[in-house]
């Protein structure tokens, strides 16, 4: 089929210049941009007067490995121009899972009997029977490996344990996976000592694979976190981003931001790390068990909720949780589970009660832990400062999410329907061209990331493509009514499908699994 997008404004993803002109799209890729192209062996007319064409969006740092398999229409990515999301974030990847490994409560309850792979082969079949309406990129993350093999215990890894590892992410990248990422501040990839990381960055690295990382600190010790990420890369070659970069713990740490963005930009200058992402709001979203003690944190939601079963035990948990240094008024609830708590979410645990350990192990124990949560710690100057940074491109740091169905149900970061609109009108409000811009959503997360043939407007790439309106291209989430989509897009093409188009979802699904 033959679609020729008529009349809009171009910003190919490049960072050049915006100019007017048509886009013939072939089957599934660009036939040809220019002004003037004729209609009259088109198939479909796209009429984008008054609108921006631009490659689809990239979203660098998403966690929707297993709502593509619940929804794989994948509303609220489309419906603000994502045409392929970069997945298994932060550590946690949807496979391979063998052992102890557990996918996070959320994903496995809402799979249920669509949970049906062990390997990163099987996973990949699920997703080529049924493709997603967008393209994902798959990493493994660390975590998962480390679950599968040494389970949850907090201890290191043996050398018998350590070449599994090394032998199932080999495997993983192989049979598709992207490379690996981390997330060192959740279970069980907290316990790896340095030395492990490395020498499974070095496998991802001879595959040719890239690396992500959730880092060991984003707060009181982010400038030493940062200086493992680099001795990684020294060690490895592995080329790597830092993931949502912030100066995040609170107040405390805000005027860090010089000392970060120095390091991080030394660090780019000399090719050590490609750069971050970082979503457009103030809030990480997170499970609200991250408050625990690490002791209480052990083994993961199982082990939590034998603990707070046992009264001495819990009395600790929440005496050591009232004493922490915290600011609970800027801690929301974000989806529950249990009926008792569905009233909570969107609401701040200092308005809720004056003894928030209890609170927090009562509302954790009645959603087995699995409660959500928001905390707002970090300042609008800073994100300012980190947006300014030509390195840094957009990442949700969100599932895919849908105001229907089993994915209707949840309370999720706004993030999840509204990080492209606001990443862009963000940067223009700071004077960054619109054109570099979009080329940070698109063209440069695939260049950072290797994509062939993606985040570009040109002859012969895959017509992953965007129809937005610049002045109402915006989000209307918030963090009290979260399930919104943007407003501002007409019309969504991936691999040459038009799975978007006038508000409406088309069924139309070609997305893939892009290999390395």
């Amino acid at each position: 089929m033959k679609t020729l997008i008529k009349n809009g404004t171009v910003i190919d993803g490049t960072g050049a210049a915006a100019f007017v002109a048509d886009v013939l799209v072939n089957g599934e890729t660009i036939a040809d941009v220019a002004p003037g192209l004729p209609i009259d062996d088109a198939d479909r007319v796209i009429d984008a007067s008054g609108h921006i064409v631009s490659p689809g969006f990239i979203d660098a740092h998403s966690h929707s490995d297993a709502y593509l398999v619940i929804e794989p229409d994948a509303p609220s990515k489309l419906s603000q121009g994502v045409t392929t999301e970069i997945n298994g974030q932060c550590g946690g990847s949807v496979a391979p899972r063998y052992g102890e490994a557990r996918l996070s409560s959320d994903w496995a309850s809402l799979l249920g009997e669509k949970l049906t792979w062990r390997s990163f082969a099987e996973y990949r079949a699920v997703l080529e029977s049924n493709p997603p309406a967008i393209n994902t990129i798959q990493f493994v993350g660390h975590n998962t490996l480390r679950s599968s093999v040494v389970g949850y215990a907090g201890r290191a890894a043996t050398p018998d344990e350590m070449e599994r590892m090394k032998r199932l992410l080999s495997e993983s990248i192989d049979e598709g996976a992207w490379g690996l990422t981390t997330g060192l501040i959740y279970q069980p990839g907290k316990y790896s000592t340095p030395e492990e990381v490395v020498a499974l960055a070095k496998v991802a690295a001879e595959k040719g694979g890239y690396y992500a990382t959730h880092m060991r600190s984003e707060g009181d010790r982010i400038l030493e976190a940062i200086d493992e990420v680099i001795d990684l890369v020294k060690a490895t070659g592995i080329r790597a981003e830092i993931s949502h970069l912030k100066t995040g713990g609170g107040e405390k740490n805000w005027n860090k931001i010089d000392a970060v963005l120095g390091k991080m930009q030394s660090a780019v200058d000399e090719g050590l790390l490609l750069g971050s992402d970082r979503y457009p709001y103030c809030a990480a979203g997170t499970d609200l068990d991250v408050v625990f003690p690490d002791w209480a944190g052990e083994g993961a939601a199982k082990a939590e909720c034998e603990r707070l079963a046992d009264p001495a035990i819990r009395k600790r948990i929440v005496d050591e949780i009232n004493a922490q240094d915290r600011d609970w008024s800027t801690v929301m609830i974000g989806g529950t589970w249990h009926e008792d708590n569905a009233d909570f979410s969107g609401e701040r645990i200092a308005d809720l009660t004056d003894n928030p350990g209890e609170f927090v192990c009562t509302i954790l124990e009645k959603d087995k832990c699995r409660t959500g949560a928001f905390f707002f710690s970090m300042c609008e100057r800073n994100l300012d400062a980190i947006y300014r940074m030509p390195w840094v491109v957009a990442g949700s740091d969100a599932s895919l999410r849908a105001p229907w169905g089993p994915l209707g149900k949840d309370h999720p970061h706004p993030r999840a329907y509204g990080t492209m609109p606001e990443f862009i009108h963000r940067l223009t409000i700071l004077g960054i061209p619109v054109e570099e811009a979009v080329h940070r959503a698109t063209g440069l997360v695939a260049e950072r990331f290797g994509i062939a043939r993606r985040g570009v407007l040109k002859k012969g790439a895959f017509a992953d493509i965007a129809v937005w309106h610049r002045k109402t291209f915006r989000s209307g989430a918030t963090y009290l009514k979260p399930h919104c989509f943007a407003d501002g897009v007409k019309a969504v093409m991936v691999n040459g499908s038009v799975p978007y188009l006038d508000g409406s979802f088309t069924g139309d699904r070609a997305g893939r699994l892009l290999a390395v």
